[in-house]
Order: C-alpha cells, then structure tokens, then sequence
C-alpha cells in the first residue's frame, strides 16, 4: 500500500498552478509558466517573456492598478451585442440589400419623361429647358401601355349590332389598325358575316382575293401539326402599315350555304395558332349558328352604332335577347360605341349616352371623318390625328377588359 501522497494545493494558494481559462481567472501568467534565470547584470523585471506570450503588468502589492482609459469605438464601427458577432444578425438590425432589392429600385425610379408632342416638343429641342409632357400627352401614353399590356393568351373581341350601316365594319378595320400599329402585328380582322360581307372590301388588297370560304376548303391543310403561318397567308389579306391581316367572308352574292357552329370553331382553331388578338365582324342575323358560336367565345364585346334612335333601338334589343339567353356578363363588360354624323342637329346623343351607360361598362364616341364615311379602303396614316386618339382611347377600353 503506497503511502498518501502530499495534499493538492487549493486552487487559488500560493504557488499553485492557474489555468487561465478557469472561471474567475483575472490574469497572470499560463499554467507552468516560470522565468528563466536572470544574466548578470538584468534584473528580474527586464527578463523578457517566453516567446509568444506577453503577461499583463502585475500591480505592486498594497497599490491599486492603474487606470485603464475609457474605451471608445473607431469611427464608421458599430458596435456589437456579446452573442452576435455579425451585425446583420443582432435584434432590430436591418437585413442588407439583395439584387431583386437593387433591381426594384431600378424600377420604382423611371427615368424622367419628356414631352415629345406639342409645343412642349418644339421648347424641348432647343435643348434649354426639359418639359414634362402636358395632360393630353400623358393620357395618350397610359392608352398606349393599356393596348401594349400582355393579356395572357389568345383573346377575341366581337363587335355587334344587328343593323346594317351601324359602324362594325368601320369598328373592326380602326380597333385592328389601332391594337396592330401600338403591339406590333399578331392581330387578325375576321368577318365572320353569315352571307356577304364588306370587311374585304374596306380593307387594303392583296395579291390574291381567297375567303373564310377558300381556308375552310383547305383546313385539311392545318390539322394535327401541319401548317404554318407562311401557308395561313394564302388565305388572310397582309394591311401592311396597319400591321394586321384580314379574313374576309364570302364575297360572292350567290355563294353556298351560311357557317356552321363548327365551322366557325375549326376555323378559330387554326388562326388561332398565329394570332393573339381576333377581332370578329359579325353579321345581321343573332339566330344564325355562327353569329351564336362567336358570342361563346367572345372575351370582350364591342356594340356600335351610329348617334340615330333606331340604330340605338336596335343595339339595346340585342342586349336583351343577349341577357335573356344567360349572357350578362358580355353585356356589363360591353364597350359602346357611337359614330357620330357630320351634324349633331337633330340627334338625341344624351338619351343614347344614357341608356347604355347604364348596361354597358363605357360609353364612347367615335367623331366623324370624310375619309371613313366615303366607303373607300381604309389607311390608317391618312386619318385625322383626331381620329386616331379617339380609336386609341376605345382600344384602351377593350384592353382594359381582355
């Protein structure tokens, strides 16, 4: 039995071994650690340290320590917690900015817009004040963004009124001509007229004069994946600066038997491979299958007439007979459109005005212009500037409903 050995010093004794990172540690030299013997002629106090760690000055017995200066922090540094040695993660920091953060704010400040139309253009070009663009040029350009916005898919605008002369022909060459010059193309003109119609007629010519008639014949030539829009062209009439092509009826007086239901969806089925807007002329008669097929797949209708009592008669019976037949959502979304004459005399615009406000979600007048009331082709540059903000503000209305 080996004897008991000497007993372990305390702790804190004197002489005895301080781990400094033992709790309550205030200093004073590493475990082990002891100095070397002093050289003749260097006191104690001179002797350096081991090498790679330097003690804290040890104060004199009976003499307080010295006192330290106040800390104070380095200009530009923040701060931080004990527990948080990021910043970014103590309570209440903000988080630092991201890209999508940098790219917002990209987007939230616009560059500054300059008029560019007006006498505010002309002061503009002289290079010595920059002019924002005044009221009608603002308006102008929130219609431009309404018709340019992406409306998620195909979508089919159908103008009616059952009475001949009430302005759709006029309707849907001006909203092509409108939606195709502010998108850029994909738009199509289609007179889907039950007999003869005169959407080919008031359009531009092209090299061939094909109908619905020739591409229903054809649309073999468009099933499953076969065709493309270089074959469609054979059959659609290119408006050139209009941008938009067109569709036209039967324009034969002694042509073969009016449209089906079916026929209307095959042919809907291929143009809609190659056009994202389809403006849909219609004809006069709501019984007939065609004129029925186009209301179902009617996004956003379109009624005209012309500022006369019984062209506004005739529009607002066909509102009922629309709502009769479970349709009131066409009817509260409807666009109405008024063409006025060359006179205002005699004409009872605040009861028409009225009435279809009532019905219809907007009510808007078309003014009168010599160059559409001549019944002659249709260019889109040789209208009035008048003419072409009235057709914009109407665009900017069906677009706000596509």
């Amino acid at each position: 039995m080996n004897p008991p050995g000497p007993p372990a010093p305390h702790p804190h004794a004197a002489g005895a071994p301080v781990d400094p990172y033992a709790p309550g540690y205030t200093g004073g030299p590493p475990v082990g650690w002891r100095p070397g013997p002093a050289q003749p002629g260097e006191s104690e106090a001179a002797q350096p340290a081991t090498p790679g760690w330097y003690p804290p000055a040890w104060p004199q017995q009976g003499q307080p320590p010295a006192p330290q200066p106040p800390y104070q922090e380095a200009d530009g540094v923040t701060r931080v917690p004990p527990g948080y040695p990021d910043p970014a993660w103590a309570p209440g920091a903000q988080a630092p900015p991201t890209a999508e953060d940098f790219a917002r704010r990209r987007q939230a400040r616009p560059a500054e817009p300059l008029a560019t139309t007006g006498v505010r253009a002309v002061v503009n070009r002289t290079g010595l004040v920059r002019l924002p663009p005044g009221r009608h040029e603002q308006e102008m350009r929130r219609d431009i963004e309404m018709v340019r916005r992406n409306f998620g898919g195909l979508r089919q605008v159908t103008v009616v009124n059952p009475k001949g002369g009430a302005g759709k022909t006029v309707a849907i060459l001006l909203l092509a001509m409108t939606f195709g010059q502010k998108r850029g193309g994909y738009v199509l003109a289609w007179d889907n007229n039950e007999t003869q119609g005169t959407l080919g007629m008031r359009a531009q010519q092209d090299f061939h004069s094909r109908t619905v008639r020739d591409l229903l014949r054809d649309l073999g030539q468009f099933q499953g994946a076969h065709g493309r829009v270089g074959d469609l062209s054979q059959y659609v009439r290119s408006q050139g600066e209009g941008m938009f092509d067109v569709l036209a009826s039967d324009e034969s007086a002694t042509g073969g038997e009016m449209l089906t239901a079916s026929a209307f969806a095959e042919l809907r089925e291929v143009v809609s491979r190659f056009y994202k807007l389809i403006f849909v002329d219609t004809g006069n008669n709501v019984r007939a299958q065609n004129w029925q097929a186009a209301m179902d797949a009617t996004d956003q209708l379109v009624v005209t007439m012309s500022a006369r009592n019984d062209s506004a008669e005739t529009a607002a019976r066909m509102l009922d007979h629309l709502e009769q037949s479970g349709r009131q959502r066409l009817v509260r979304q409807a666009v109405t459109v008024v063409s006025m004459p060359p006179s205002r005399k005699e004409i009872d615009l605040p009861a028409i005005q009225n009435h279809f406000a009532a019905r219809t979600r907007a009510v808007l007048l078309a003014p009168y212009e010599r160059l559409i009331d001549t019944g002659e082709p249709i260019r889109y540059g040789q209208l009035s500037s008048a003419t072409r903000d009235a057709w914009l503000k109407i665009a900017a209305a069906v677009a706000e409903g596509l």
